[in-house]
């Protein structure tokens, strides 16, 4: 209930002397102890004679322990003094607790026994609010006949974001940032702006929902809470669907890898939705968290995270280091993601494709391309990159095509993976992977940061002592495959400087820059200084 709604009652003739008229509570303790606090659950609208009141000071006490208990609101009596002291109006005004007048002629028994019957509705009314929410959700209703319906059963408005800043139902202004604030509050919910935030489940927040409602319902977290629970049911749906389509990407893999027949390996493709000459993906992707103990393995929370990133089509199987999803390359129009994320899909011998349960439209990632993919995955691990404990390491291969591309798909995507790990995270495509930094990233960091300082140092040196530009001179000029002329261009000098540069570059070095070897060894130990250009 409301203190509005008790301000409303005309026989009371309450009063509000300091604080908010929309706080909700949920019953009502009558109290004359100086600090009742451990008598207090939270939620009360705490009723009090002032018998405690002696001095000032006593107002400050009682209210602090009013607050640290969580009670919702303050009504005072004016019998025993006359009137409420203003020291307690300041603390309650400073305590954020609202404070109401309670006249002489009206007794707290008359109070309590007007407003317990009113409270005894006000629950009633919200259980059955939640079953026909609930009922909703069993009989099939979508997230947004979901949000329809909380709209007129709650009065709450807003949407679902996931954690890489997609719009899943609903609208939301500015669904990156509201991700952001998702993925970095301390606590939820939380206010940002015009919006609150709640959580959606109890996973990890990297592969999880958040509940974004309009307005302030800081005070009024119940609800947020009601329709998060409702929302997580639909998600608890999906996710039924989820685990078989994970199986079966699962045995594709361990097929693939097993050396399964042609036949087989065709059947398992087309079970994962794609067709036996269409083009597709391998995503290797794997969310180390250093330093944690618990939550999801890293090959499970990258798999869940892509899952979001790429949408309702896309399910990825954990390894024992890394999850891999096989992504259908299809140029096209995407759904909308309020129709791509509805109820699990059927699975038949068309494959997962084959149809939604709820008769929403197929998931058409519109993806034509590995360079498409990698951008979305970018896109989204961007947002994510807010998470300072989750790396996000995405290795993706070229477009296949056929049941036998499967195993090379899935070492190619590996190899990408790995060296998306060496450089601290990130998403690497194949095309990457076939240079030199593929033999880089298997060489520990301590041995290649070695090998640079040795080849590099004493022009480092140099250049520290002389405020001279050797290291950017030899980057400049190697990149300029030893052009004296093109250096001298990029570095606006005379070539005869670049000259002396290069010779001094020797000297210090005692290596020989017209020689292959030489220009390739100070190109690898550029590659971990990364000089200025």
């Amino acid at each position: 209930m409301r203190i509005s709604d008790l301000l409303a009652i005309d026989d009371l003739r309450l009063r509000l002397l300091t604080g908010d008229a929309a706080r909700e509570f949920s019953t009502v303790h009558i109290t004359d102890l100086p600090e009742p606090g451990r008598y207090l659950g939270g939620g009360e609208l705490v009723l009090t004679g002032l018998m405690w009141w002696h001095e000032p000071g006593d107002s400050a006490r009682f209210v602090a322990a009013l607050a640290e208990a969580g009670v919702a609101a303050l009504g005072a009596g004016q019998a025993w003094l006359g009137h409420v002291p203003d020291d307690l109006v300041a603390a309650c005004a400073g305590a954020g607790l609202p404070l109401l007048e309670v006249p002489v002629e009206v007794s707290f028994r008359t109070l309590a026994e007007t407003v317990v019957p009113r409270l005894a509705g006000d629950v009633r009314d919200a259980l059955g609010r939640h079953r026909r929410l609930v009922a909703a959700i069993a009989e099939g209703a979508d997230l947004r006949e979901l949000f329809e319906l909380t709209a007129a059963e709650l009065g709450v408005t807003g949407a679902v974001v996931s954690a890489s800043g997609e719009v899943i139902v609903g609208a939301a202004g500015d669904p990156e940032r509201l991700a952001k604030a998702y993925l970095t509050a301390p606590r939820l919910p939380v206010r940002v702006g015009a919006h609150t935030i709640f959580p959606v489940g109890r996973g990890h927040r990297a592969a999880g929902w958040a509940l974004v409602c309009d307005g302030d319902l800081m005070d009024r977290a119940d609800l947020g809470y009601e329709l998060a629970a409702c929302v997580g049911l639909e998600r608890s749906r999906m996710e039924e669907g989820r685990r078989v389509e994970r199986r079966l990407a699962e045995q594709l893999v361990v097929a693939a890898l097993g050396e399964a027949g042609v036949a087989e390996l065709d059947a398992r493709l087309r079970t994962c939705g794609v067709g036996a000459a269409e083009p597709y993906a391998i995503v290797n992707v794997t969310a180390p968290r250093p330093g944690a103990t618990r939550g999801p393995d890293p090959a499970t929370l990258g798999g869940r995270i892509v899952e979001e990133l790429l949408g309702r089509e896309i399910v990825a199987a954990a390894g024992a280091d890394a999850a891999i999803a096989v992504v259908p390359l299809r140029a096209g129009t995407t759904a909308e993601p309020s129709d791509r994320l509805r109820a699990g899909t059927t699975t038949g011998p068309a494959g997962r494709l084959g149809g939604s349960t709820t008769g929403g439209p197929v998931d058409r990632l519109g993806l034509g391309s590995t360079a498409e993919l990698a951008e979305r995955l970018r896109a989204g691990a961007s947002v994510l990159a807010a998470l300072p404990d989750t790396r996000l390491c995405v290795g993706v291969s070229g477009a296949l095509s056929g049941a036998a591309a499967v195993k090379g798909g899935v070492e190619e995507a590996g190899h990408a993976r790995r060296l998306a790990e060496a450089r601290g995270g990130g998403v690497v495509t194949s095309d990457e992977i076939y240079t030199h930094a593929l033999l880089l990233a298997t060489v520990p960091g301590d041995v290649r940061r070695s090998f640079a300082a040795r080849l590099l140092s004493p022009l480092l040196d140099y250049d520290r002592r002389h405020q001279s530009e050797l290291v950017r001179t030899l980057g400049i000029f190697l990149d300029c495959a030893g052009s004296w002329n093109a250096c001298a261009e990029r570095l606006h000098v005379h070539v005869n400087t670049v000259r002396y540069r290069v010779r001094r570059i020797e000297e210090l070095t005692g290596r020989d820059l017209s020689t292959m070897a030489d220009r390739v060894d100070f190109f690898l130990a550029l590659r971990d200084t990364a000089p200025p250009r």
